[in-house]
């Protein structure tokens, strides 16, 4: 393994590159221009590679310097990330969970009381994005993802299966249009979220009825928590994965009109980095999950 440059050496490339000036740079860093430019040359010596040139009283970085500069800077951010997380006193206490924010309200929030009375020293934040997080540059602790499980570097445990199945409103179920049979969904609004639009196409396919979403009596959301409000609200039939209506299912908030469920090859999992997948905050979290699901 290669000796690492001079830790000092680094730091003066990295403004000297990002202000193109030893003289800015030498401002930043608290330092004189001379010793911003000595840094520069020993580093220089110790890669045996030029890093900059001098072109009519400007700087300039060299190809190779273009190519060092992202990796160098990269280095940089991890480290004054993880010596933020290091210095933060409430560290352990605050447990950052990520997932996407349909989940979020209608299965995690509504069961979050019972891990607060179980854990009161634990400050559980939420953090909803569609987007899969980056653990250390978003300073999240775990997250909750929908998906195969397979993340390299990262811990994943199996939380629930996923199945897709149409949802509405007892009281258009009960109303003046029929919905006995999947075939009385063409006389139907159909509801479905932006993020899962082949999910209506899937079940339909198993039921062996034919759907078509671009008609004009078709609703779609951006997120999956207003599709299932609409249909809570009566704007028609949704399309829905039980994670995410069964709270609603068991309230009465909403029925499921018939009995054909389809089974996705994806389901949720638990994740977490490797490296911290044993602290007691994110153990915590983990055992009490698993507990929640059986009950």
């Amino acid at each position: 393994m290669a000796r690492l440059p001079s830790l000092n050496g680094l730091r003066a490339f990295e403004a000297s590159a990002r202000h193109l000036s030893f003289t800015l740079a030498a401002s930043e860093l608290n330092v004189t221009q001379t010793a911003i430019s000595h840094q520069i040359k020993r580093l220089e010596d110790e890669i045996g590679i030029k890093l900059f040139v001098r072109k009519n009283r400007t700087l300039a970085l060299t190809p190779a310097a273009k190519d060092y500069l992202p990796g160098v800077r990269a280095a940089f951010q991890d480290l004054r990330l993880a010596t933020e997380r290091l210095m933060r006193k409430d560290d352990d206490h605050v447990l950052a969970v990520s997932t996407i924010a349909s989940l979020a309200a209608k299965w995690l929030l509504p069961r979050l009381s019972s891990f607060q009375q179980l854990h009161p020293e634990i400050d559980v934040r939420i953090n909803t994005s569609p987007a899969l997080v980056d653990f250390i540059r978003d300073d999240i602790d775990a997250a909750i993802r929908y998906g195969s499980g397979h993340w390299p570097g990262l811990r994943a445990d199996w939380l629930m299966a996923d199945e897709l199945f149409p949802v509405c409103s007892p009281s258009l179920l009960n109303g003046n249009k029929p919905l006995r049979t999947p075939d009385d969904l063409k006389d139907h609004v159909l509801l479905h979220s932006d993020g899962f639009k082949e999910d209506w196409r899937l079940w339909a396919t198993a039921a062996g009825v034919k759907v078509d979403l671009s008609r004009n009596h078709a609703l779609s959301f951006d997120l999956a928590l207003m599709t299932i409000q609409a249909a809570i609200d009566g704007l028609g039939v949704a399309i829905a994965r039980k994670p995410y209506v069964q709270n609603d299912i068991a309230n009465g908030r909403l029925v499921v009109p018939f009995s054909m469920t389809l089974p996705s090859e994806a389901g949720f999992y638990f994740v977490s980095p490797g490296s911290t997948a044993k602290t007691p905050k994110i153990v915590a979290f983990r055992e009490w999950l698993f507990e929640s699901i059986k009950g």
